[in-house]
């Protein structure tokens, strides 16, 4: 898939302290990209970059294939995590005003203002002061700003910060219609079950470096135990299962509920394949379930920063 956004050794820092160090990642076009790290990690700062807010000390970033510039921030739509509306003014002035800075005229403008106003429910706001609305409220008519110009790329820092579940999921399924009609997304958010839903490629960033990219499947298999979760339909005794696999797994948990027994089996070396071990489980009773287990996402952060930071500071 082609990159519309390519990442090369990207450095900056403020003062004394280093923000990026030498960076370099690639963004599939068309893809919802993860943004992950800890405070302080350099997310923000990237975000910027991006932006073109402020510029790299060294290394480059292209879009589509050329270096970045001024004009292709109109292409782009950005949320950022600190709301930035001018409280005093009246919500759909305002809306029309940050339209028109994205290259709509005003009736264009105020059309699709009015669509996505009502899509939302906060038509009846249109007249109210920015100051009269929730932290929810106002998160709403950033969203819809940011997408008003239909961008290329969309760029999301904590979108769902402020939102009550019903709304979060509003956002998310607008998030994922976006995406369906062809919207690039940059994901920035602290909460890994959004990322499982709706990324499909991540970056993690720790202590302003790179250190786990790629594709959601493929980060969770480099963090993966070679653990397998079974269920059989009858009450099995944890000797007999241990016996079984005395030389290919060790038993890690083990239930019995309702005369069925569920047990978590960690490999201890190498199989042919997750069948080869299915074949060694059948004769020991009636499998009703069967899968290997992953690690989450919030597993793979804790662990990744954790084992960046034991082998940074040594």
């Amino acid at each position: 898939m082609e990159k519309i956004i390519t990442i090369s050794n990207l450095t900056k820092s403020y003062e004394h302290h280093k923000a990026l160090d030498d960076v370099s990642l690639e963004i599939r076009q068309g893809s919802i990209f993860g943004l992950l790290g800890p405070n302080g990690a350099g997310k923000t700062t990237l975000i910027r970059l991006l932006n073109q807010i402020i510029f790299p000390d060294s290394g480059t970033i292209t879009f589509k294939g050329k270096p970045i510039k001024p004009d292709d921030v109109l292409r782009f739509g950005y949320l950022p995590e600190e709301r930035g509306l001018y409280k005093k003014m009246k919500v759909g002035e305002q809306a029309i005003y940050l339209a028109q800075l994205k290259g709509l005229s005003r009736n264009d403008a105020i059309k699709k203002l009015k669509f996505w106003f009502e899509k939302f429910d906060i038509g009846n706001w249109w007249n109210r002061k920015v100051e009269e609305l929730s932290k929810g409220m106002q998160q709403k008519v950033q969203f819809i700003v940011t997408v008003l110009h239909e961008p290329e790329l969309l760029i999301f820092d904590e979108p769902f910060s402020g939102f009550d579940p019903i709304n979060t999921n509003l956002l998310k399924k607008e998030i994922l219609h976006l995406h369906e009609n062809g919207s690039t997304i940059i994901f920035s958010t602290h909460n890994m079950a959004s990322v499982e839903e709706v990324c499909q490629d991540i970056v993690l960033i720790s202590e302003s470096k790179n250190i786990l990219h790629g594709s959601v499947g493929e980060v969770k298999s480099q963090y993966k135990t070679n653990t397998f979760s079974v269920n059989f339909e009858e009450e099995i005794s944890q000797d007999i299962i241990e016996e079984k696999g005395k030389d290919l797994w060790k038993v890690t948990l083990y239930k019995v509920r309702n005369n069925q027994t569920e047990a978590e089996l960690q490999l201890q070396k190498e199989i042919k394949s997750n069948n080869y071990l299915l074949k060694q489980l059948l004769p020991l009773g009636n499998v009703t379930a069967f899968q290997e287990l992953l690690p989450t996402m919030n597993d793979v952060f804790i662990q990744a920063v954790e084992r960046f930071k034991g082998d940074f500071n040594n």
